[in-house]
């Protein structure tokens, strides 16, 4: 952990690249998978994850395991899983797009239908942290949306088996198959499916940076939502900021463990001295220490600047998954912001609470994806079709535009097309 104190913003100016070890390892999975199908999930999932199973139907989780999951999830967990998923649908249905019509200027009909895709595919992350809240921010969306295969690969753990609250999560936000696949291989099974797992049409979901590099390498053979990797966060803050709550903000990012990244961009160098102490404070009494003090001590950085206007700067280059703005200046700099996934705007405002709850989805584009990507909304997974009708007095009057172009491109056959229908 260290304070910085920069004019030059290029070192925070990122843009996803993958790695090269990353990629030549995803390619030797997806092709593997490509050749050998359910042999190499068998065998990639006793390698990665531990857990060794003698079939591959013995990969999809059993009705009886979602029934014995049931009893072992506590009430307030069930109802913290319901509260979400409400929340989480009720800003879906607002944000579906609805089919529409006009007339344009020839008098022809035009317009779009949106239909949900019928298969798509989901990856869940497993590991030591279960993320349960995902399953709703990306299941429960598909269900919103109307999609009638929802098809889910989570990671099993070292016996087999899937943690009861998220098969619990699963079975309430509707999904209709759930395979124990995790990493690479799980993406490349959804993609161009094997024996016993029949591909889908479109892969949503965050993982780490193999599982983000496999949705980049299968991109074409499948559509892809986005590319979220590991979570990170920036906090942008003046010296109205409390330094606990940015403490517990930064603390929050960085038990994610891994490559996740905790940022804080402040003018006040009170602010960013006190928030150094209540770390140190506040992280002695978590659980997750190891993960914590990696991230801590390699991905945790504070940035000292002259202005709020520099820290907007530095946040639009940096491109940050999470944003935390606490400023007594908020309205006035908040339409500044351009880059970042999710803007979660005043003290009261905790990132967990995007994370778990308030609607919107917490798969964001991390890494720099920002800065071309938005978090996954409802109408991904909508499928667009554009509707062009015209009558024979549409056709006539836009005649002339179509043998126009047909002329300056040289494609009489265009032309052609539409006046041989009035001659």
């Amino acid at each position: 952990m260290q304070i910085l104190s920069v004019t030059d913003f290029s070192r925070f100016d990122r843009r996803y690249q993958p790695s090269a070890d990353v990629a030549q390892t995803v390619g030797e999975v997806i092709d593997a998978v490509r050749r050998r199908g359910d042999a190499a999930l068998l065998e990639f999932t006793a390698k990665f994850d531990r857990a060794r199973f003698s079939s591959p139907r013995d990969l999809v989780v059993q009705p009886a395991e979602f029934e014995a999951a049931q009893v072992r999830v506590e009430a307030e967990v069930r109802a913290a899983i319901r509260a979400s998923l409400e929340n989480v649908t009720a800003f879906a249905e607002r944000s579906k797009r609805r089919d529409w019509t006009s007339t344009n200027a020839q008098g022809a009909e035009v317009g779009e239908v949106f239909q949900p895709f019928d298969r798509v595919g989901m990856y869940v992350p497993g590991g030591t942290a279960p993320l349960v809240s995902t399953v709703n921010m990306t299941v429960g969306i598909a269900r919103a949306a109307g999609c009638r295969s929802i098809v889910v690969c989570t990671p099993p753990g070292p016996d087999g088996s899937i943690n009861p609250a998220m098969l619990h999560a699963l079975q309430a936000a509707g999904a209709t198959e759930v395979w124990k696949l995790g990493g690479a291989q799980a993406i490349a099974a959804l993609a161009l499916g094997t024996e016993t797992l029949r591909p889908v049409q479109k892969i949503f979901g965050p993982g780490n940076a193999y599982v983000m590099e496999a949705k980049r390498q299968v991109f074409g053979a499948v559509a892809v939502d986005l590319l979220p990797g590991p979570s990170e966060v920036l906090v942008l803050a003046d010296d109205s900021a409390n330094p606990a709550w940015i403490a517990a903000d930064l603390l929050a990012q960085a038990e994610h463990g891994g490559d996740s990244v905790a940022i804080l961009v402040s003018d006040s160098q009170r602010v960013l001295d006190e928030v150094v102490t209540e770390i140190e404070h506040q992280a002695s009494s978590l659980s997750r220490q190891a993960p914590l003090r990696a991230v801590l001590e390699k991905n945790c950085t504070l940035v000292k600047v002259e202005s709020m206007e520099e820290g907007v700067n530095l946040t639009n280059a940096f491109a940050p998954e999470h944003l935390s703005l606490v400023s007594r200046r908020e309205s006035e700099l908040l339409p500044l912001i351009r880059t970042a996934g999710a803007i979660f705007v005043g003290p009261y405002s905790p990132v967990a609470a995007g994370d778990f709850l308030c609607g919107p989805s917490h798969e964001l584009p991390t890494g720099g994806a920002c800065k071309g990507f938005a978090g996954l909304t409802v109408d991904q997974f909508q499928r667009r079709t554009s509707i062009v009708r015209l009558n024979r007095e549409a056709l006539a009057l836009s005649l002339p535009v179509i043998e126009a172009f047909a002329r300056i491109e040289g494609l009489d056959a265009h032309g052609r097309s539409a006046s041989i229908r009035l001659s």
